[in-house]
């Protein structure tokens, strides 16, 4: 690998991990409690994991040019895998069981606010 490539992908990473730093925190404003950060399932990693009144959201953290982007990234296999990820989770955690669980996005955008979006995908929902 070139070191060109591995530095874009170190600043990648970094800007990544802001980016959800960022989420975490424009989350916890709203009155989110964050549970984790990039948490590893074997159906995938969850960006971040938040609870607000019966509601876990999976989120997922895009740093995009337009909210748009951010949105059209997230492919629907990526999304069922985060769904699927979601449901084990929270079938691990028996305080987490009863909670409805729901795909939020947290769209960032240089120069501008972050964008909370619950339910993002809300129209795409499988069955469980």
């Amino acid at each position: 690998m070139s070191e060109a490539r591995r530095a874009r992908g170190s600043a990648a990473r970094v800007s990544g991990r802001k980016a959800e730093w960022l989420a975490a925190l424009w989350l916890l404003c709203k009155g989110y409690r964050i549970l984790g950060f990039r948490l590893q399932t074997r159906q995938g990693e969850i960006d971040l994991l938040a609870m607000k009144k019966g509601v876990l959201a999976v989120v997922e953290v895009k740093r995009r040019t337009t909210l748009e982007a951010a949105l059209e990234c997230v492919e629907a296999e990526q999304r069922e895998r985060l769904r699927r990820a979601g449901r084990a989770l929270a079938g691990n955690r028996p305080a987490l069981k009863h909670l409805a669980l729901r795909l939020d996005l947290v769209a960032l955008a240089p120069g501008r606010l972050p964008r909370h979006i619950p339910g993002a995908w809300q129209d795409d929902v499988s069955a469980p």
